[in-house]
């Protein structure tokens, strides 16, 4: 209801009822009673499972969450009542919910009728979140809903009422008791919805940012040198890539563009020069593994996430790169995101985007055969020519093949050629 009030698509479409979930499951042929003990059932539309629906992108709104009217008791686990007792009201249904924007009810017997018994409309025109009932039990019930008030106002460009704030910043300690999986989806769909910037300024100003991302809350007063950085520490640069983040995004660019620079914090040092950062990728990568591992993340969005990290100072050496070292870094997997990163980092600090414009023009106009041509020898053809297996195999090898990526050897016989003269020019090479 709330973003049919907006003018905005809705994502999905929830539908509650005073008909218990038996009844429910009655009326349409197929059903999963995921939440059947809450009152939830799904109603699928056109796939096999309640999962496969759930998932497929490509086709939203497949699936329709009907609830039935309830009332909840105590939270005693912090996410879920201990007691449900299905209800006939829809306003008893609603005052257990989290925030007054999320309790308006459309009727559908009577067209364009409103449901608001916790001044939702109001909000909305106000643009306020804020609790319905008593903030903080409203939070204590489900933790979770401190990290989605940020959300909810960083994505409508609401401001949080006082009470409800204030019991943000009380509770903000308690935050640990979600569990990670729940704490990562959330600061996922901060990342990627569009709004990161305000909902990290948001996090920050609550106390949120110090309980769920320590390292990044490390990022403020670190200071940058102001020809790489004139735009300030390395907070406001990080602040700044999340501002220019695309919307949507991948979750991988997005956490990318938040903990490229972690491994600043633990590194600062002021030369006589001026400040360094000695070693801050490799204790990035470090950082950043860690705190994937801390929210449970997938070894792909992992290794992707670290690998963001770890390559994102190698464009600055990119005009001087020789052909075959520049067409290896860009054999990178899922490219397109380090380039998107690049452009990012250019943008939050002094705006120079000639290396990337050099590199995406190679990128985008090298052919893939080129990139990655088909290899011209392999160990057997060094096994004929007399030379006896052992670690130098893998060095010629890699030097062939950056004589045929540097576009000088174009066939077997030129690269037999190339290492014979190598053996003759080399009396490190043992022959049989």
């Amino acid at each position: 209801m709330r973003d049919l009030l907006l003018g905005r698509e809705p994502a999905d479409f929830d539908v509650t009822t005073d008909a218990t979930p038996y009844q429910v499951m009655k009326l349409f042929p197929r059903t999963w009673a995921v939440g059947a003990q809450f009152g939830v059932v799904l109603v699928p539309v056109d796939h096999d499972s309640p999962e496969s629906a759930l998932e497929n992108e490509a086709a939203p709104n497949r699936v329709v969450e009907v609830a039935t009217f309830r009332c909840d008791g105590r939270y005693t686990d912090g996410r879920h009542p201990d007691q449900v007792q299905f209800s006939k009201s829809p306003e008893e249904d609603v005052r257990r919910r989290d925030f007054t924007i999320n309790g308006l009810l459309l009727d559908p017997l009577e067209k364009d009728r409103v449901l608001d018994y916790v001044g939702g409309l109001a909000d909305l025109r106000h643009e306020i979140i804020r609790t319905i009932g008593d903030p903080r039990q409203r939070f204590c019930e489900d933790r979770l809903r401190l990290l989605r008030a940020v959300r909810f106002a960083a994505r409508f460009h609401y401001r949080i009422e006082a009470e409800s704030l204030a019991a943000i910043r009380a509770l903000a300690p308690q935050i640990g008791l979600v569990s990670r999986e729940r704490t990562r989806d959330e600061l996922s769909k901060m990342l990627t919805e569009g709004h990161a910037r305000r909902a990290f300024e948001l996090l920050d100003e609550t106390g949120l940012l110090a309980q769920v991302l320590p390292e990044v809350e490390r990022m403020k007063g670190v200071a940058q040198s102001p020809p790489f950085h004139p735009e300030g520490d390395v907070w406001v640069h990080t602040l700044l890539l999340l501002e220019h983040l695309p919307a949507p995004c991948s979750r991988t660019l997005a956490w990318g563009a938040l903990l490229h620079d972690v491994g600043k914090p633990p590194t600062f040092r002021m030369a006589p020069d001026r400040i360094r950062f000695d070693g801050h990728v490799e204790i990035g990568e470090a950082i950043g593994k860690e705190i994937c591992a801390r929210l449970r993340m997938s070894n792909d969005d992992t290794g992707q996430i670290v690998a963001l990290i770890g390559n994102h100072m190698r464009f600055a050496d990119a005009l001087r790169m020789k052909q075959s070292t520049l067409k290896r870094f860009l054999r990178l997997p899922r490219f397109q995101e380090h380039l998107a990163l690049h452009r990012l980092d250019c943008l939050a600090s002094h705006g120079d985007l000639t290396i990337y414009d050099y590199v995406h023009e190679k990128f985008t106009q090298t052919p893939q055969e080129q990139i990655r041509p088909a290899p011209l020898l392999n160990g057997n053809d060094l096994l004929a020519l007399g030379l006896q297996p052992g670690p130098s195999f893998r060095d010629i090898l890699s030097a062939v093949e950056d004589e045929q990526l540097e576009g000088k050897l174009e066939s077997k016989e030129d690269a037999l050629e190339f290492v014979r003269q190598l053996i003759l020019s080399n009396g490190n090479l043992v022959i049989e």
